[in-house]
């Protein structure tokens, strides 16, 4: 089946963040034998989104390019197609563009594909097609939902929560002053809260990432800091005032980077879920109103497993294709 051989021909063409050129090219030369009109837009040197359009687009159809590291090849066996990307997003690129093929084929026109660089790391592929829109109303994001419409998505927190001491020998600790045990009474401060609840979205969660400090174990440490990484459900400086009211003098909070909570388009007919994972949509608010579906898990993304149901990877295609001719009769009336 074509839509499986697609996945595996672009899961096969590694695009860790930072060199999405090849599939980006074969994409381009792909869509153009389908007839569309392909175009480039570099979001960095040797990094170019990919926008293909037949007509004057009002449904846009967008995933991304990119995938995490390690390249895992592709297989496959009766019931899943496995490698890097196999649901974040290659497989989902395959049935956008399957969708957009039988779209084609019932003459059917005024409906692109975007697929953008950079996601896995800053949305840097969409925050640059966000700068040259096509005038799009409506905007169907891929990732994996298992093929349920999410109705919303959880924001994105980074935040570094940085102490500083004063360095002396461990003999003497009286003269030093732990930058380290600040730190570890800030976080433990932080990990009291009671974070925000949403009755869409669920809780905010938090996950302290790294943690580093000191250069000895003979010496006090004058230095250290955390990284924490929250999934929001309320605007991103509302929760930093709380986390710099908790921590008080033990240490400086600092974001990093944010995202905001999204509250999603319906569609009827459709299962619904609601993600705690972020993705480009809001950095594509130029592109229409938004909504997220796609085949595949996102608890097998980004790990050595994972894999993409081909049952689900052709109910995507279909799913895609009755979405945009819901949404251009929607358009109509």
């Amino acid at each position: 089946m074509q839509l499986f051989r697609l996945t595996r021909d672009l899961i096969e063409i590694e695009s860790i963040t930072g060199n999405e050129k090849n599939v980006a090219l074969y994409l381009r030369d792909y869509l153009a034998a389908m007839g569309a009109d392909v175009t480039l837009q570099d979001a960095e040197p040797d990094r170019p989104n990919v926008f293909a359009q037949w007509g004057k687009p009002d449904v846009v159809l967008t995933t991304h390019l990119d995938t995490v590291p390690p390249f895992i090849a592709s297989r496959e066996d009766d019931q899943f197609i496995y490698g890097r990307g196999a649901c974040d997003a290659k497989g989902i690129i395959a049935a956008q563009i399957e969708a957009a093929s039988r779209l084609q084929s019932e003459g059917i026109s005024d409906y692109g594909l975007l697929f953008v660089v950079g996601e896995e790391r800053n949305s840097a592929g969409a925050i640059a097609a966000n700068s040259s829109p096509v005038g799009s109303r409506y905007l169907i994001d891929g990732e994996p939902t298992e093929n349920k419409l999410a109705l919303g998505t959880k924001g994105v927190l980074r935040v570094i929560v940085e102490a500083t001491g004063r360095m002396a020998h461990s003999a003497y600790p009286e003269l030093g002053d732990s930058a380290i045990e600040k730190l570890i009474d800030a976080l433990g401060r932080i990990r009291k809260l009671e974070l925000p609840e949403d009755p869409v979205l669920g809780k905010t969660t938090c996950n302290i990432g790294t943690i580093e400090g000191g250069v000895a174990p003979n010496v006090i440490p004058g230095s250290a800091r955390a990284e924490l990484m929250y999934r929001t459900v309320v605007p991103g400086e509302e929760l930093v005032s709380v986390l710099r009211q908790a921590v008080g003098g033990l240490a400086q909070v600092n974001m990093t980077f944010y995202l905001p909570p999204i509250q999603l388009g319906t569609i009827d007919g459709l299962d619904t879920t609601v993600v705690s994972f972020a993705t480009d949509i809001p950095s594509l608010t130029a592109w229409g109103r938004p909504y997220l579906i796609g085949p595949g898990s996102i608890h097998v993304a980004h790990t050595d497993n994972e894999r993409v149901p081909k049952g689900e990877l052709v109910q995507a295609a279909e799913i895609y294709a009755s979405m945009v001719k819901k949404l251009k009769k929607e358009k109509l009336s």
